[in-house]
């Protein structure tokens, strides 16, 4: 009787989509809406996400646009940006808000390096734990009835072959990320 891989392969998307996001956070220069995606804007009695008040737009590579549906949020969205410790100055002009996105400097650029390894290192410690836990449930069929070693063998092979195939696809987004964010 084969293993069931269907929790393993719904864990191991998840901790790729949550490294993948924790990844997306890091900035590289340039301007995008996804920056804000953390900034949270006390309205209309609650938190709210910035873009769920505002629209968002990145008319060029170092500006940042957001036009707020209710004006009266204005300061409410300027004290959420400058909370939210991203190292950006928002400017109220009129009835928007603009934020100019300073280029990085390579000090800067080391230092998301650095982060960026933090967070596929985590990704990697999920998945590796999810093997064990996984490798450890195979093992448990150990005497079952219409479980042979040789089932057990090649469930523990295919889920290290799932395994390592998780593990290249956090490194090819690590490599490229790690690219964009040291390019100039």
């Amino acid at each position: 009787m084969a293993f069931s891989f269907s929790n393993f392969d719904e864990r191991l998307q998840a901790n790729i989509a949550h490294t993948q996001g924790e990844i997306k956070k890091l900035r590289t220069g340039r301007a995008t809406v996804s920056l804000l995606d953390d900034v949270f804007v006390e309205a209309y009695g609650s938190r709210m996400r910035v873009a769920e008040v505002a629209g968002l737009s990145a008319p060029d590579a170092t500006l940042l646009v957001i036009s707020p549906w209710d004006k009266s949020l204005l300061g409410a969205i300027e004290k959420g940006i400058q909370s939210a410790d991203l190292n950006l100055h928002p400017v109220v002009a009129g009835d928007i808000v603009r934020i100019a996105v300073p280029s990085l400097t390579q000090e800067n650029r080391e230092a998301l390096v650095k982060k960026l390894h933090q967070a596929v290192e985590a990704g990697r410690v999920a998945i590796r734990t999810a093997r064990s836990e996984t490798k450890k449930q195979i093992e448990e069929q150990k005497g079952d009835s219409g479980v042979s070693e040789d089932d057990i063998t090649s469930s523990v092979d295919e889920l290290e072959i799932r395994v390592k195939k998780a593990l290249d696809d956090l490194e090819k987004v690590l490599q490229q990320k790690e690219k964009e964010l040291l390019t100039l």
